[in-house]
């Protein structure tokens, strides 16, 4: 007759023991198995603890087993299993994965899932659970620029250092223009959405003008000062920096974040400029709009407010904009900036490193 080894708990181990084989939140199988070990820690019998738990006695022997191996920690997880053999060689997913990254079909600009099953001999399935499982997405694309400011460096140092540490006394604004809003009408009502189908529009419309909102994203709180007019032009920006010279506290310096946008420089701007010491202006570099945070708000904007709406006119356009914009300084959202200059730097000089390698 075959004896099966004695077990002895701890003091622990039993205080454990006892509180998951009475446990009524825990995991039934957690509770069976500490039932097992607690039976068996009693000298009970395998085949008696089979029958009083109505379980098989190859049960009871496996988690004796489990137990006297890793203790408490081998009732918490089931036991590896071998699973079945892979149809796919590791030789094969690094060829599919090789083929991804570095070749293109011959009448494609990128691999799809068929295309890349019929060259390989694979299933397109099999395709598809090794992108995923390489995070391979050949279908997308992003943009990207890298800016040519021969003073990308400084200026960068100037708009972080803006935001990461504010100088004292001083209000920080993102200043810019969302040029060419257009009032859009939709020639036919949305159509609602429903399970399953999403909200439907129309890709037609009538054009009934545009429209530029002016605005300034206080950095402190989230706030936003916007005007919308008809043109934007020098004279429209010097008309705004009198609105932004109202409605803020006339004690704080106000340091503009801009960008290089002709009417940003315009003689006459300068010259409204020397009369308002109060005023900075901090220029972003060229092609650096992302360096600007007022362009996370007018993507909100547009996304929340615009892309979707039907306008019978340009007035009911700015209306809907003025609307908006009342609503957020409600519940401003205040935008945080995070990354460092060193981040950023080794970013690009990545992207260049890879540009270098392409050519």
């Amino acid at each position: 007759m075959n004896i099966a080894e004695r077990i002895i708990l701890t003091p622990e181990e039993q205080a454990t023991i006892n509180r998951w084989s009475q446990g009524k939140s825990i995991p039934l199988r957690l509770v069976q198995r500490a039932q097992i070990i607690q039976l068996a820690a009693q000298g009970v019998f395998n085949h008696d603890i089979a029958k009083r738990l109505h379980i098989s006695r190859p049960t009871v022997q496996l988690w004796r087993e489990r137990f006297l191996a890793l203790r408490l920690h081998g009732l918490e997880k089931d036991a590896p299993r071998p699973g079945r053999f892979p149809k796919i060689s590791q030789k094969k997913i690094t060829t599919i994965v090789n083929a991804t990254l570095h070749t293109t079909p011959p009448n494609a600009t990128h691999w799809s899932v068929r295309s890349m099953a019929k060259v390989q001999r694979v299933s397109r399935m099999t395709v598809q659970r090794i992108w995923q499982q390489y995070n391979l997405k050949p279908h997308l694309v992003r943009k990207f620029k890298l800016s040519r400011d021969r003073k990308f460096l400084e200026k960068l140092y100037d708009i972080v250092g803006l935001y990461l540490n504010p100088p004292a006394k001083a209000l920080v604004l993102c200043v810019d223009e969302k040029s060419q809003i257009q009032a859009l009408e939709r020639t036919q009502p949305v159509l609602p959405l429903r399970p399953g189908i999403p909200a439907r529009q129309t890709h037609d419309y009538l054009r009934h003008g545009t429209t530029t909102l002016f605005a300034a994203l206080n950095m402190l709180d989230g706030t936003v000062i916007g005007d919308c007019m008809l043109r934007h032009r020098h004279q429209e920006f010097i008309r705004f920096l009198q609105i932004i010279n109202v409605k803020t506290p006339p004690d704080l310096a106000l340091h503009l974040i801009v960008d290089n946008y002709g009417t940003h420089k315009h003689p006459r701007v300068k010259s409204w400029l020397t009369r308002h010491r109060r005023f900075h202006l901090h220029f972003t570099p060229t092609s650096s709009s992302w360096l600007n945070m007022v362009e996370c708000w007018f993507s909100e904007l547009t996304s929340k407010r615009i892309r979707r709406g039907s306008f019978k006119n340009v007035k009911e356009l700015i209306m809907t904009i003025k609307q908006y914009i009342e609503s957020h300084n409600q519940n401003p959202k205040v935008f945080v900036w995070t990354a460092s200059v060193e981040s950023i730097m080794r970013k690009i000089s990545k992207c260049k490193d890879l540009l270098e390698t392409a050519h």
